[in-house]
């Protein structure tokens, strides 16, 4: 059996590069799954989560996390248009709702629907915090990376496929061996640096986001910095994460800001 058959299921992954130009990014993505395929589904779990925890509602917190949503969604319509895709969120059905959980965290889930959890908010403080982590998640969502994401593990799993046709006639042993070999290697070779550059796309993006909205982007980095303060020690080394490291994170920030701020400026929002 030669090398190459057995490498055909990452050479496979290289298609990660070369697909179709994403409207929004101008970046060519992999995306198998279109929006109507999707968001019923998104919409659905969303309803069922939702049910299973408690939604804070009625509470001033509760009450800035939708203000700052509903000025997060306003500032990416008026994105998508400058971008020349007036028409694009026109599916989008955006909610934002509070979670109770001890959890640092928040998401969007594709289609516009926005989870933040109530321990975060010692961290995020003030509408600027918030608005640079909900600037954030509905930048993964107009960005379609979850599409992407899901697109991604689906050719993940063929590759394996491939792998395992290669080996088939092979002991036992030596299949499995190649199949963690495939796996370490599409893993920590391909999928987590795919998701780290979603990481950094989401964060541009939301700094335009949350700058049209009437947020400094210098913000964003106050709130990193409280971000990391948290987390120290918790984090798993770069290479192995999906997301940039947080000191990478705001020096990628720091280089992004005046870009914001000077798409920000077209729509009168000034920031020195």
């Amino acid at each position: 059996m030669k090398k190459q058959s057995i490498l055909l299921g990452i050479c496979a992954l290289g298609l990660l590069f070369s697909c179709a130009t994403n409207p929004i990014t101008g970046k060519k993505t992999l995306n198998f799954v279109s929006n109507s395929e999707l968001f019923p589904s998104s919409f659905q779990q969303y309803g069922t989560f939702l049910k299973e925890n408690k939604v804070i509602s009625g509470t001033a917190d509760a009450n800035r996390v939708e203000k700052v949503g509903a000025k997060i969604k306003l500032a990416a319509e008026k994105y998508v248009a400058y971008v020349g895709q007036p028409e694009y969120l026109k599916d989008y059905r955006w909610e934002y709702k509070l979670v109770e959980s001890k959890d640092a965290n928040a998401w969007c889930m594709p289609g516009g629907k926005i989870v933040v959890y109530s321990g975060l908010l010692p961290i995020t403080k003030d509408e600027a915090g918030l608005a640079t982590v909900i600037g954030h998640e509905v930048s993964h969502a107009i960005a379609n990376h979850g599409a992407q994401r899901m697109s991604a593990t689906q050719l993940q799993g063929l590759g394996a496929v491939g792998v395992a046709v290669a080996t088939g006639g092979k002991s036992q042993e030596t299949q499995q061996t190649w199949q963690q070999i495939y796996g370490v290697g599409s893993q920590v070779g391909v999928m987590l640096p795919y998701s780290r550059n979603h990481e950094t796309e989401a964060d541009k993006i939301g700094l335009t986001l949350m700058a049209i909205a009437g947020y400094n982007p210098d913000e964003a980095i106050t709130f990193w910095m409280r971000m990391s303060a948290n987390s120290q020690g918790q984090a798993p080394p770069p290479f192995l994460s999906s997301h940039p490291s947080d000191a990478n994170r705001i020096a990628e920030l720091k280089k992004l800001i005046p870009e914001a701020k000077a798409t920000a400026a077209k729509f009168g929002m000034i920031y020195k």
